[in-house]
């Protein structure tokens, strides 16, 4: 028992011991639910703070939405406004040229007027000078009429004392005496009438020159003036009279002095006077009349001057044999007559300038415009080797007008001032461009596509067309002869007429769309400033442009698109000259004058593609797009 009793006193305290470990724990189970509740209401309130911040944030990401779909809007509708203003400035800058050069011409034609002036005042002081001469020329006839009547009663009186005395002698020395009275009497009749010849001449001339002061007036009548800063008056209308008479020395590189000889000082160069009778210099007078270097005479006729044979023979002389002057008018005539000045002060034969070197061009002629001294020496390069170039028919007038075909008119006073011509086109390369102030990389592939035209049809400056024809079918080969224009009309005939002004200006023509691999529907949906959001105009413009393009160039159009390398054309892609490195400073100096090959249209183009077994727009292909490798090679930069 007491065993028992033992044991179960032993139990029992290990019991209470139990317990009292148990309500320890209790109490600690308890003091943690509790501050896991704290912390489970704490979350609850953090996560309804952070739903309310959830919420504010969505209402922020719908406003941003909408402001941003509305800037997009107002981007577009800037952007529209900007090509406008881009469309009304270039208008601008034509018009402004246009009137620099009307104001160019006439002040050359009030400069002619001032020559004529002079001209006139020349002719009535000489023509007041015969009057005089011709009023005392009679009053010396009257006065030896007098003498005359005098001689002839003394001579009747001696023949009655010659009939008393009959002195043979002395009727002898005066029948002499009265044959030098009677000679000298016609001689001064004769002088007498050439003189009137001289006053009628000198009146005809007159004559002729208020004739020519009357068209003068009659043309500026049309004309309407505006006052200088200096007071001087300026036409904004062209006279067709032009006399490009020189009054004083003035700079080869004028504006007067690019003019070349026409109109009055044409005429007066190919008239001399006539030879007759000399007269000595005491009879001149005051003041001598001067025509080409000789003095004038009494003859009243006017006549052409004849050729010599030396003059014959140097028409049909190689160039090496050209002399100094018919060297200067081909000068004039190629479009380089503002260097005329200096050519006649250093050219001597034609054989001078074959030799010539671009050094001695700008140190001896003043020609300091490199594409000015690159058109020379071209025209030299050909003259030497006797090849006979389609594209030097081509003058820079014609360039101007192809600039108008090809979408790129504001590069026309660039190109007139620099004299670009159809030979220049053939050699233009990169560096050429970028002084032209042509930048833009698409600007680059139009004129590079445009040139690439010319050399397939030979240099045909009708090669391009710019109205539609009836029975044109559309085709490839007659869609990359199409000018800025003629692509226009076919906007206006898809139902696009709203957005063809915007291609003016841009450079795209046939040959840009068709050749170029990177001018796809985007980029003409890109020029022409249709929207991103107006997906059904795009589509339908890209649905035309691959009917237009055909098949074939619209497969290789995909190939380009779908490639790694591919970067799409942009308007704001720049053209950069090709930087230096420091191997190359000590070269800079001889290379000065070096001809760059970097041509923008290479010339070695593949005639045998153009067979017909082939399809027609394989005849225009070889015109390799400009990579991007080639324009790291530039220095491009978007």
């Amino acid at each position: 028992k007491r065993l028992s009793c033992l044991n179960s006193f032993e139990r029992l305290a290990r019991l209470e011991g139990d317990k009292e470990s148990l309500i320890l724990q209790v109490s600690v189970l308890t003091d943690q639910v509790e501050a896991q509740g704290e912390k489970i209401r704490d979350l609850e309130i953090c996560l309804e703070g952070h739903q309310l911040k959830l919420n504010a944030t969505e209402e922020m990401l719908q406003q941003e939405l909408l402001s941003r779909t509305s800037l997009e809007t107002q981007k577009l509708d800037l952007m529209a406004e900007v090509s406008d203003l881009k469309i009304k400035l270039v208008g601008m800058e034509k018009e402004q040229s246009e009137y620099e050069e009307k104001q160019t011409k006439a002040e050359g034609l009030l400069q002619e007027l001032r020559h004529l002036k002079i001209k006139v005042e020349e002719l009535e002081n000489e023509r007041n000078q015969y009057e005089w001469k011709l009023k005392a020329t009679k009053a010396e006839i009257a006065q030896l009429q007098e003498q005359l009547a005098l001689k002839d009663a003394e001579i009747e009186r001696l023949q009655s004392q010659l009939s008393r005395t009959s002195s043979h002698s002395e009727v002898a020395e005066r029948d002499q005496e009265v044959q030098r009275l009677k000679i000298g009497m016609e001689s001064l009749l004769a002088a007498n009438e050439e003189k009137d010849r001289r006053i009628e001449e000198l009146t005809l001339l007159l004559s002729q020159y208020r004739r020519v002061k009357e068209i003068m007036i009659a043309a500026h009548g049309k004309m309407s003036y505006t006052e200088n800063v200096d007071g001087t008056v300026v036409s904004d209308d062209l006279s067709p009279l032009s006399s490009g008479m020189d009054s004083g020395p003035q700079s080869p590189l004028s504006p007067e002095n690019r003019k070349s000889p026409k109109g009055i000082k044409k005429i007066w160069g190919k008239i001399r006077r006539t030879q007759s009778g000399n007269f000595p210099a005491d009879d001149l007078g005051l003041a001598e009349f001067r025509r080409g270097g000789l003095r004038a005479t009494a003859g009243p006729r006017l006549s052409r001057s004849k050729e010599t044979k030396g003059q014959k023979s140097d028409y049909n002389a190689p160039f090496a044999q050209w002399s100094t002057e018919r060297v200067c008018n081909w000068l004039e005539d190629f479009g380089l007559g503002q260097y005329v000045i200096f050519a006649r002060q250093w050219v001597t034969s034609g054989h001078m300038l074959l030799t010539a070197t671009p050094q001695d061009m700008e140190k001896e002629m003043g020609i300091k415009h490199p594409l000015h001294r690159k058109k020379l020496v071209l025209a030299i390069k050909s003259i030497n080797a006797k090849q006979d170039e389609k594209s030097a028919q081509l003058d820079h007038i014609w360039v101007t007008r192809w600039l108008d075909d090809i979408g790129l008119p504001q590069y026309k006073d660039q190109f007139h001032e620099a004299r670009v011509d159809g030979r220049m086109l053939q050699y233009l390369t990169v560096n050429d461009l970028l002084f032209l102030k042509v930048t833009s990389q698409l600007h680059h592939l139009s004129i590079k596509c445009a040139i690439h035209v010319l050399h397939i049809n030979g240099f045909n400056p009708h090669c391009l067309r710019r109205r539609p024809v009836e029975e044109s079918n559309g085709s490839p080969s007659e869609v990359v002869q199409w000018s800025n224009h003629r692509v226009m009309e076919w906007l206006r005939s898809v139902d696009l007429a709203e957005y063809a002004p915007n291609l003016r200006g841009s450079g795209v023509h046939g040959a840009l769309i068709l050749l170029e691999p990177r001018f796809n529907g985007d980029t003409l949906a890109m020029l022409l400033n249709i929207p991103p959001q107006k997906t059904l105009l795009r589509r339908h413009l890209t649905t035309n442009f691959n009917v237009l393009i055909g098949p074939e160039a619209q497969q290789e159009k995909r190939e380009i698109t779908e490639s790694t390398a591919y970067t799409p054309l942009t308007t704001t892609a720049k053209v950069r000259p090709r930087k230096l490195g420091f191997s190359h400073f000590g070269n800079l100096r001889k290379k000065k004058f070096d001809e760059s090959t970097d041509y923008i249209c290479p010339m070695d183009t593949n005639p045998g593609a153009t067979n017909g077994s082939q399809k027609n727009y394989s005849g225009y292909k070889g015109l390799s797009p400009v990579t991007d490798r080639e324009l790291d090679q530039v220095g491009q930069t978007d």
